[in-house]
């Protein structure tokens, strides 16, 4: 199987700001707390040890047990949970919302990313454990963006209606999605199997976060894959103290605010808007902003209010009622969780950036910020096409007209380059200039307008030579944006567009043991993969 990489900066798909995150620009030094290298998890797990009590790491082992409830556990998934009883255990974390059959191919090169990394980590320091953790995003209450999946081109989508938290959602009227599956998959071994993991997850559990918990627990059982459920009264006391300074000193605004500032000084855009409470208010059917009022405190777009001191006795007394928003969540994940990386995409990690200073002054331990891997996958007969047309797979990564404008500048046999004549012409005009100068500005300036015109000439002409040679080979132009096209569905990455069912119905397990063995967290290239 073949496999090469391309630098993330040459594809054009990431952001300036991830890019020099990569490249190590000092600039963004203040931002991060250590760089994601093997030798410096040493120094995270130090800082990381006494955080966690041996009754705080009691506690989250036994609600990690409690969630999974009636599921069927691997011994390796069974024996982390174990593991984190031990202060020598520590975690890795990637998050991701509950998109409806996983959602899009990236779903599962994060976690890959995050079992792969506890792997090694485990390889160079033996004496210490390390645990791979999925962060279900089960509070979110954007359903719109969870509630479908891309299948050969169309959108599988779960229509109801929706309020809340997306994790108590009732799976009610998944069946109706699940036969739409099965008719677009069709016959098969393979196809069968799809259904089977989409029946089990979300036609045997009542509930979205229990039926991604089902579905991901099977995809990766025998990786010891540990999921974890924020949306837990137990261990949202543990993030009370935190809560209260966000309600009564609106310390996150002012911490994120001041390192928003110094990023976007750098030039580097904002990510997220930091509220003066980052704190929804969460109830059944229900999750709106908090917003303070002279003194009160009331949830947004309905008739609850506060006072100061109802709203800090509900914290204490109902904690689970206190859901963070994205800049807080990653507090409260750290505050639970003995971690030492947090694995995302480029915008996740740009506003884990907004964070740093907001973390040293509540004096929790900033983790090791890791870019999940990303990865093209390229079928035998596609890749077989583009040798054919003597195209590399870098240049597919081009927005499609300058793709077009390439290919055949590089098939044409005729010189459509017209560089050289330019040239010459700007030499032949430079005698003129010459002899321009020795008369008046009113000849100098009519030189250069005709120079100019001459030039504008020549453009016009290398552009309808351009456009005839574009009509000649239509048709292998056509068949180079075709294979454009299936690889970066809607001009976008194939990771952000297609589910992993349509590589699974061919490729079955194999897919999985592809990922597993290809994708290496702490190489920083965007990965090309030839099934």
């Amino acid at each position: 199987m073949a496999t090469h990489s391309i630098s993330y900066k040459k594809t054009g798909y990431f952001s300036k700001l991830i890019c020099d995150y990569l490249d190590e620009n000092p600039s963004l030094s203040s931002f991060y707390n250590r760089f994601p290298k093997l030798e410096n998890f040493r120094a995270q797990f130090e800082e990381k040890r006494s955080q966690l009590s041996l009754a705080q790491r009691r506690k989250l082992a036994k609600r990690i047990m409690f969630q999974y409830g009636d599921n069927n556990l691997s011994q390796s998934t069974l024996s982390n949970i174990d593991l984190l009883y031990e202060p020598d255990t520590f975690t890795v974390t990637t998050g991701h919302q509950l998109n409806l059959f996983t959602g899009p191919l990236y779903f599962l090169y994060k976690i890959f990313s995050t079992i792969n990394l506890t792997e090694a980590l485990n390889k160079e320091y033996p004496k210490h454990y390390f645990v791979p953790i999925y962060w279900m995003a089960t509070e979110d209450h954007d359903f719109e963006e969870i509630n479908y999946f891309n299948l050969f081109g169309s959108k599988i989508q779960w229509n109801r209606d929706a309020a809340g938290a997306v994790g108590e959602l009732s799976t009610e009227g998944l069946n109706t999605v699940k036969e739409i599956l099965k008719k677009k998959l069709g016959p098969g071994k393979n196809a069968d199997k799809l259904v089977s993991y989409f029946a089990q997850a979300y036609q045997e559990n009542t509930n979205l976060a229990d039926a991604t918990r089902h579905l991901a627990n099977l995809m990766f059982w025998e990786y010891g894959l540990v999921i974890v459920d924020g949306n837990d009264a137990e261990l949202k006391k543990e993030f009370i103290p935190y809560a209260e300074k966000e309600l009564t000193e609106n310390l996150g605004f002012k911490m994120v605010s001041e390192t928003t500032e110094k990023l976007t000084a750098l030039g580097y855009p904002e990510q997220v808007h930091p509220r003066e409470i980052n704190l929804f208010y969460l109830t059944e059917n229900l999750r709106e902003r908090i917003i303070e009022k002279e003194g009160r405190f009331y949830v947004n777009e309905t008739d609850i209010f506060f006072s100061k001191e109802e709203i800090l006795k509900e914290l204490h007394e109902k904690p689970e009622r206190f859901s963070p928003n994205a800049l807080l969540r990653p507090l409260y994940q750290e505050v639970i969780l003995p971690n030492l990386c947090y694995i995302g995409g480029g915008g996740e990690l740009a506003y884990w950036f907004q964070l740093k200073d907001y973390f040293k002054k509540v004096e929790v331990p900033f983790p090791v910020l890791l870019l999940r891997n990303s990865a093209l996958l390229v079928t035998k007969t596609l890749s077989e096409k583009l040798k054919k047309l003597n195209t590399g797979i870098e240049e597919l990564f081009l927005p499609q007209h300058e793709l077009i404008t390439r290919h055949t500048y590089n098939i044409s046999k005729i010189d459509i380059d017209f560089s050289k004549q330019k040239e010459f012409l700007k030499e032949q005009f430079k005698d003129l200039y010459t002899l321009a100068e020795k008369t008046d500005a009113s000849f100098l300036g009519a030189v250069g307008a005709q120079e100019k015109k001459q030039l504008n000439g020549l453009d016009n002409l290398e552009k309808r030579l351009l456009k005839a040679q574009k009509r000649k080979f239509s048709e292998e132009l056509d068949r180079l944006k075709n294979i454009q096209n299936q690889l970066f569905p809607k001009q976008s990455l194939q990771e952000r567009q297609l589910n992993f069912s349509e590589f699974y119905l061919e490729h079955e397990e194999e897919l999985l043991e592809l990922l597993k063995e290809n994708l290496d967290p702490l190489d920083f290239n965007f990965m090309v993969l030839e099934l």
